[in-house]
């Protein structure tokens, strides 16, 4: 067995080719051609922390993947990046390891981060105004990094909840090349931006229907377990197309979820993100149309992403 680190996983994964083979597995996903085992969800209350154990396997693929991925949201205060974890590519012909992926967390964020690029590209409105992010961690700087292939908008509005985080978020972005304004209130985010991105491990709503301007785009992200939530659920409820990666799992937890429950919506409204790329299903139809995309992260993001890396070093 092979064992990649971060640093040369970075260094040499394609990532046009990631997107490309992203998309390929939401559609096969969607298809019913991809095999997702149930996700095992541990939670670590007194650490405010979180761990899940996800596994996929494609249809006529050579390989499987296991991945275990921790969330740990008091880390930074000791030194520590929030996210860890690692990817075991494994050969569905033997059965044998073939490669330990020791991404720390790394290939989550970007297989998350890249579709969030697929959502944007294919449901941001023609004229950004100003992206808004809601987050200052990992995620959200790897959401906005990606971002910038699919527009050309290069002004930003960031909320977080400390000043220390905002202003090591504005250095990032000012270094990426954008005009950016931090705040500490999320309704300045919804007011300003029509292409919206929340990146954060929040457990109640931050954003609220009243502030969400018509025309935007909302890609939601964070509510990946059990109790988290970004979107107040009458906001849900508003959006115009509601697309998800997996409506079985969102209908278990993240945004969609809430709004389920409370009964603003039905299973009907909601489509995979894999129809809108086959073109089973139609996206954005105006620019007076709220869209949402509620990202919960599925396991076949990680069959791919750990291919495409395998295949990256070995080439």
């Amino acid at each position: 067995m092979k064992i990649f680190s971060k640093e040369q996983i970075i260094s040499q994964l394609n990532l046009e080719l990631a997107v490309k083979r992203l998309e390929e597995g939401f559609i096969a996903f969607c298809a019913g051609k991809v095999q997702v085992p149930p996700v095992q969800a541990f939670a670590f209350t007194a650490a405010n922390g979180d761990c899940c154990v996800k596994s996929a396997y494609v249809e006529g693929s050579d390989t499987f993947t296991v991945k275990v991925s921790t969330g740990f949201y008091d880390n930074p205060s000791k030194g520590l990046e929030s996210n860890d974890g690692l990817m075991m590519v494994l050969s569905a012909t033997t059965g044998q390891p073939l490669a330990l992926m020791q991404d720390e967390g790394w290939l989550t964020g970007i297989r998350t981060a890249l579709a969030g690029r697929i959502a944007a590209r294919l449901l941001a409105p023609k004229n950004v105004q100003a992206i808004g992010i809601l987050g200052t961690g990992m995620q959200a700087r790897m959401q906005l990094e990606q971002l910038g292939a699919v527009t050309t908008c290069r002004k930003i509005i960031v909320w977080g909840r400390s000043d220390a985080g905002l202003e090591a978020y504005k250095a990032f972005a000012t270094g990426l090349g954008y005009q950016v304004q931090t705040t500490r209130n999320a309704a300045d985010v919804a007011r300003a931006a029509n292409l919206i991105v929340s990146a954060t491990p929040s457990r109640e709503p931050l954003l609220k229907s009243e502030w969400v301007q018509p025309g935007t785009h909302i890609t939601a992200v964070g509510a990946d377990a059990a109790g988290k939530q970004e979107l107040d659920a009458a906001l849900v409820a508003r959006a115009d197309r509601i697309i998800v990666d997996s409506i079985y799992q969102c209908s278990q937890y993240g945004e969609i979820s809430h709004a389920l429950k409370a009964g603003l919506i039905s299973e009907s409204q909601l489509a995979e993100l894999g129809a809108l790329l086959a073109g089973k299903v139609r996206g954005r139809e105006n620019d007076d149309q709220i869209t949402l995309v509620d990202l919960t992260g599925v396991a076949v993001q990680d069959a791919q992403i750990s291919s495409c890396a395998l295949a990256s070093m070995q080439g």
